[in-house]
């Protein structure tokens, strides 16, 4: 099921990304998922995001079984 999210841009990010939409003949919103899809894509390409997103499970999954076990 999609989700809608509000996205607050300056004047300036919202004039830039209508203009590469309409040049590229797709919605915005089309635009921002692109966007996003190749920022996510950079993401798990980065080691250093992968060694940081890998301690924040350890963290995360501590704390869950510290509750679990409660």
């Amino acid at each position: 099921m999609p989700k809608s999210m509000t996205l607050r841009l300056t004047d300036e990010q919202a004039a830039e990304l209508e203009a590469v939409a309409r040049v590229e003949n797709v919605p915005i919103a089309e635009e921002v998922r692109i966007a996003l899809a190749e920022h996510i894509a950079r993401r798990r390409r980065d080691r250093g995001f992968q060694a940081r997103l890998k301690a924040s499970i350890k963290r995360n999954q501590e704390i869950l079984d510290r509750l679990a076990s409660t």
